[in-house]
């Protein structure tokens, strides 16, 4: 697992708790000073970015945790897993197409760098070369053929540093 998507997780989780324990409870120590709670905006807009802060460092804990699960000695070293570069030709327009298998955190489509939780990764995933795939996509079912396959061994192998 890419190392910087949990230092980004956790540089984002310290932020928002420095958020809810420093800045949060200053401002609603002002705006209580303000007076009448029941027609205080400024009260009811910290007490909103409060329970938005809590969710969001919910979501961002459980997400880190669920990083932490992932045994790289698990991802196969001849089909595609994370990391893998996988080489698509496209049976149905004869195009060749190039997606790299990557967590949501680091997808960018426009880069081809696609969520292994997405329709396109999920299908990826386990193929070879020579495998054919049939992905389901909002613009219809897509039928791909497996041209080429760089695992993240082979990349490691090569110095990738994008790893």
């Amino acid at each position: 697992m890419a190392v910087n998507i949990k230092e980004k997780l956790e540089k984002e989780i310290q932020q928002f708790e420095h958020e809810l324990t420093i800045e949060l409870p200053a401002e609603l120590k002002r705006a209580v000073a303000l007076g009448d709670l029941s027609e205080n905006a400024e009260y009811h807009m910290a007490k909103q970015r409060q329970e938005f802060v809590n969710a969001r460092l919910g979501q961002l804990r459980k997400r880190l945790a669920e990083l932490s699960l992932v045994n790289l000695a698990n991802i196969p070293h001849d089909r595609a897993a994370y990391g893998s570069i996988v080489l698509l030709h496209d049976l149905d327009k004869g195009e060749d197409v190039e997606y790299r298998l990557v967590t949501s955190e680091e997808a960018d489509v426009a880069k081809g760098r696609i969520s292994t939780s997405s329709p396109i990764g999920r299908g990826l995933l386990g193929k070879r070369p020579g495998d054919e795939v049939r992905i389901q996509t909002p613009s219809g079912a897509k039928l791909f053929e497996v041209k080429q396959l760089k695992t993240i061994y082979d990349r490691d192998a090569e110095g990738d540093p994008s790893l």
